[in-house]
C-alpha cells in the first residue's frame, strides 16, 4: 500500500497562470510559499497544478499573496528540453482540494494594491 498525500498552508507567490483547452478543461499553475517554523528561515516554494472547477476558483479569486490551504499529491513532471535535448524534471503538487483561507478584507486590500489601512469594520473588532 502506498500513500501520496501533501497538505500545505502558505501564500501564493504569483497570480495563477490559467490555460483553457478546446475540450473545456482548465488548468491553473502557480507557486506557493510555505514558511518554516523558525522565522529566520527562507520559505519553501512549491509548484501547484490545479485542474477543473478548482482551477477556475483559483483564476477568479487567488492573487499573489493570497493565503491558501491545499491538499494534493506529489508528482514529478518529466520532459525533454527541445533546445538542448536534455532530460528535465520538475516537482509539482497536483491539488485535489483548494481552500481560500484569507478574509474578504485581505482580498479587497490586495485588489487595492496593499494590505490593511482604514478603520476596521464592526465584525473585525475583537470585543
Amino acid at each position: 500500500m502506498g500513500v501520496n498525500s501533501v497538505t500545505l498552508v502558505g501564500r501564493a507567490g504569483r497570480d495563477p497562470e490559467v490555460r483553457y483547452f478546446e475540450s473545456g478543461s482548465v488548468v491553473a499553475n502557480l507557486t506557493l510559499a510555505v514558511n518554516r517554523r523558525s522565522s529566520g528561515d527562507e520559505p519553501d516554494w512549491f509548484n501547484l497544478e490545479i485542474w477543473g472547477k478548482q482551477a477556475q476558483v483559483a483564476a477568479d479569486y487567488v492573487r499573489k499573496g493570497s493565503l491558501l490551504g491545499i491538499i494534493g499529491s506529489f508528482k514529478l513532471d518529466r520532459w525533454t528540453d527541445r533546445a538542448t535535448g536534455e532530460e528535465r524534471s520538475k516537482p509539482v503538487i497536483r491539488v485535489d482540494r483548494l481552500e481560500l483561507l484569507g478574509s474578504k478584507r485581505d482580498s479587497e486590500a490586495m485588489a487595492g494594491g496593499g494590505f490593511g489601512g482604514g478603520e476596521p469594520s464592526e465584525e473585525e473588532v475583537p470585543f
